[in-house]
């Protein structure tokens, strides 16, 4: 259920994104990206604080933690009356998630078999994959009603998650160590993802020589260069970096990121295509984006069969399934008109690229997880989630910048180039993903 409703906040908001615009008075596509890149810029920073804090004091209590505190911020998030409070909110909310993401992978982890360990960890993630079948649908169905439903419905699947944890879940925690976690090192990681994410999405608005530009680009680079110090030094970091001298570790972390990155641009590109170019509705569009997550969640079954029956390398079919899905955005650029054309354009790109992402996504992030030590589980699941979600604004904020201050209305050729960028995107995970294939090089602390 976290997994699920964690995920489901992200595809939900997706469809309604427009309703959210004309129900809060704001038109312009770079001021609500912010109700998405909000949420995952916070939700990116804090998850290693939150799941170190997670081993060393109760996974239990974190995930109940997390979870009360999503609840609350969903409520001030459905009764916002202004674009920037709701974005506000949409922050409380990744704390909340922050918290019980990998407090939730943490619990499944430690009392997984040991021969069932990566099966677990699967299912876990395609639990959260799921959503993606269910956003649209209802995103689309709820927003009919109001888009404010679409964090009202948050709340009763939350208060009864936690009642169920506070049950039937034990609290596991396998480290003494009362340290906390390098929360500033947590402040800097969202000045450098904020940073980029603000420069290059207003960058049409304002101009690439824009003074606010230029600082905001370079505020994200001091603070990666002081982030990376800080972590290097700090008793307790956010990023152990010693966890990325395995090749494993760190190339399905920016495979990951890069299949995000690609995933998060197609499915908003395509939402506000179908939205501002063929005039669908928000239940329309949800119907049309149903395939490629449902593609996903195929695949992502498909996946684990071909590694555990075939002894089918992991990084291979990863790389597989990038090729797969890079078509598919090829075909998006290809094969759609400014006419509707949907069963001979959107159907059958949507089927490729969905299937394709789901072989890759759950593989990658799998092979990542599955070699940490219990006392690191949810450190390191935190890591790797924590690039997805970079990946997710790095791809939302390409697009934006593309797409200009014509925002959805944007031209044809507008959206082709972009689709083509998000191509590479993919391809070039494809090819960082055969790394997974090769053995570990050091063993992880």
């Amino acid at each position: 259920m976290a997994s699920f409703l964690g995920q489901l906040d992200v595809w939900i908001t997706n469809v309604g994104l427009p309703n959210i615009g004309q129900g809060l008075g704001s038109t312009s596509l770079s001021d609500l990206s912010w109700v998405l890149n909000g949420y995952a810029i916070v939700f990116a920073a804090l998850l290693v604080p939150a799941g170190r804090l997670a081993d060393r004091f109760g996974r239990k209590s974190g995930f109940l933690l997390g979870m009360a505190v999503f609840v609350a911020a969903s409520l001030g998030a459905a009764l916002s009356d202004d674009v920037w409070v709701l974005v506000v909110f949409r922050a409380f909310q990744a704390v909340g998630a922050a918290l019980l993401t990998p407090a939730s992978l943490g619990l499944v982890l430690t009392s997984a078999p040991a021969d069932k360990v990566e099966r677990y960890v699967k299912i876990w993630f395609t639990a959260g994959s799921l959503s993606g079948v269910c956003g649209p649908i209802f995103g689309g169905l709820l927003v009919q009603l109001s888009w404010r439903w679409l964090f009202l419905v948050n709340i009763p699947v939350g208060l009864l998650a936690i009642a169920m944890a506070a049950r039937l879940v034990a609290n596991v925690k396998h480290e003494q160590d009362a340290r906390i976690p390098d929360l500033l090192g947590g402040v800097l990681l969202i000045v450098v993802v904020g940073g980029l994410a603000l420069g290059v999405v207003k960058a049409p608005d304002w101009g690439w020589s824009d003074t606010r530009v230029v600082t905001s680009l370079a505020v994200a680079a001091v603070g990666l260069l002081a982030f990376l110090f800080r972590s290097s030094r700090h008793r307790v970091p956010v990023v152990d970096l010693s966890l990325f001298r395995d090749r494993i570790f760190a190339s399905a972390n920016l495979a990951g990121l890069l299949q995000v990155a690609a995933f998060g641009s197609l499915l908003l590109s395509t939402i506000l295509w179908l939205q501002t170019h063929w005039h669908y509705s928000a239940i329309r569009t949800g119907c049309a984006s149903l395939p490629g997550p449902i593609g996903f969640a195929v695949a992502a079954t498909a996946s684990e069969t071909l590694q555990r029956r075939f002894r089918i390398p992991a990084g291979v079919i990863a790389a597989v399934g990038s090729a797969i899905a890079s078509a598919g955005i090829l075909l998006f650029a290809v094969l759609l008109h400014n006419d509707p054309n949907y069963a001979s354009g959107v159907l059958p790109c949507w089927l490729l690229f969905g299937f394709g992402a789901g072989l890759a996504l759950p593989t990658v992030v799998s092979s990542a997880t599955v070699g940490l030590p219990p006392e690191q589980a949810a450190t390191g699941s935190a890591i790797v989630t924590m690039s997805t979600q970079i990946g997710s604004v790095v791809g939302i904020s390409i697009l934006v910048a593309m797409l200009g201050t014509a925002s959805g209305g944007a031209s044809l050729a507008t959206y082709r180039h972009a689709w083509l960028v998000t191509m590479a995107l993919m391809a070039v995970a494809g090819v960082v993903s055969l790394a997974v294939s090769q053995k570990r090089t050091v063993a992880v602390r």
